[in-house]
């Protein structure tokens, strides 16, 4: 059987023919022609370095789709002279895998190595990426692996420490302008768009170049003598929906953007990403949620009326739901950003959590504890105790931590909004326990 009939299509496809599909027929046929990834495949690129030395390892391709990681694996077998074998991980299994090692292995006795292209290699479970590992180590095949998951969270260590991660980014709009310009050489005429639509149509494709290809391919199949502009376009085609997946790490990037934006105290950039999650689908009440914990992590008191609002928004919501609710959690998210910040309350409760553990079991003082009974009352519980409502400024100045047990200082509020009062507050008790000891 020949080689190509074992191992799929070579490497680099044959000369494109005008019957398939635009993106096919702009498939780059060499490494220099892939645009938006010079950081890999320019001069100082990791990848072109790694073929320069002939040094090509087994490596995770990450990021969005339709920024050629295909395209660059079928270019790295054609210029390392290995054979292309590809398999996707959401139609193979073990059994798969097996028969491609076998096939690599028969193949490397005649001097012939392999690269095995794994498309979508995150859907493959601990032991689908485990079967990989030996023929990784032995050499039998250089393993490429594409993925727009997250690899520290989607693949094995095991599998990571014999890889190599490279991150390809998503097309900006240069390179969305360079393959429209290839687009119209390849059809010899230009796209029926205003300028404007031009700009729209970039947009649209959200930095996958596979869906911009194709929705110019839609555009180019329009009668002769048209021109659209930017409402004519959005009528004709659909926006790419926006990457997001809200059990994937796109969620958890954009909460974090959400929460950093709020915390640096930038309003309009909290609102992008507030209206970004929102774009995605999440769930409205997860976003409740974590601005909630928001308004005590980063303003506390500072400002007291934060977490209030952030619950009046939670619950405003619940009873509007959606799309009326979601501006009182715009509202909430306003409030919190334009907030003083303090993460004193924060950080003293993560103090005290520490000084807990490390104290162990220690009774608090006699004097503090309730004598309900005559036994009790007979061992020195609640003796001596000054009720704070009798004394001078109601302020006893008496020791409330365990006895032997320095007093710690966990709280130290910032000078910022209605933390500044409680700075005077705590500095003139801390005088009057002083002058009462």
């Amino acid at each position: 059987m020949p080689d190509d009939d074992l191992f799929g299509p070579p490497a680099v496809p044959e000369q494109p023919s005008a019957g398939q599909p635009l993106a096919e027929r702009l498939r780059p046929r060499e490494l220099n022609d892939i645009v938006g990834q010079a950081h890999l495949l320019g001069e100082e690129g990791s990848l072109s370095g790694m073929l320069r030395r002939h040094s090509l390892a087994s490596l995770i391709l990450w990021g969005p789709p339709g920024v050629g990681k295909t395209t660059i694996a079928r270019l790295l077998a054609a210029q390392a002279d290995l054979q292309f074998r590809q398999i996707s991980a959401v139609f193979s299994g073990v059994a798969d895998l097996k028969k491609v090692f076998e096939e690599a292995q028969r193949l490397r006795r005649t001097g012939r190595a392999t690269l095995l292209f794994v498309d979508e290699i995150h859907r493959f479970n601990r032991a689908q990426q485990d079967a990989f590992l030996p023929v990784v180590e032995a050499g039998s095949i250089v393993l490429v692996g594409a993925t727009t998951e997250n690899p520290s969270f989607a693949l094995n260590g095991a599998l990571l420490s014999r890889c190599q991660v490279f991150v390809l980014r998503r097309l900006d709009d240069a390179a969305m302008i360079l393959l429209l310009a290839r687009a119209e050489a390849e059809m010899e005429r230009a796209l029926p768009l205003t300028s404007g639509a031009l700009a729209t149509l970039r947009a649209m494709a959200d930095g996958d170049g596979r869906a911009l290809l194709n929705m110019a391919e839609q555009l180019f199949a329009l009668p002769d003598g048209t021109m659209l502009d930017e409402d004519a376009l959005a009528q004709l085609l659909s926006r790419r929906a926006a990457l997001y997946d809200r059990d994937r790490e796109e969620h958890y990037n954009l909460i974090s953007a959400l929460h950093k934006s709020m915390r640096g105290s930038d309003a309009d950039a909290a609102l992008y990403w507030l209206a970004r999650m929102l774009a995605g689908g999440e769930d409205p009440r997860y976003i409740a949620r974590r601005i909630t914990r928001f308004a005590s992590e980063d303003i506390g008191l500072a400002d007291p009326q934060a977490l209030p609002q952030a619950l009046a928004a939670w619950e405003a919501y619940e009873r509007l739901g959606s799309p009326e609710g979601e501006v009182c959690i715009a509202q909430a998210v306003l409030y919190l950003a334009t907030a003083p910040k303090s993460n004193a309350a924060y950080k003293a409760m993560g103090a005290a959590n520490r000084a807990a553990k490390e104290t162990g079991s220690l009774m608090p003082p006699l004097h503090i504890l309730n004598a309900p009974t005559k036994l009790m009352k007979e061992l020195g519980y609640g003796a001596a105790y000054q009720y704070d409502h009798e004394a001078e400024d109601a302020f006893s100045g008496q020791n409330y931590f365990p006895d032997g047990m320095g007093r710690p200082d966990f709280y130290r509020p910032v000078e910022r909004g209605f933390e500044r009062e409680i700075v005077k507050r705590l500095a003139y008790w801390a005088k009057l326990r002083e002058e009462k000891a």
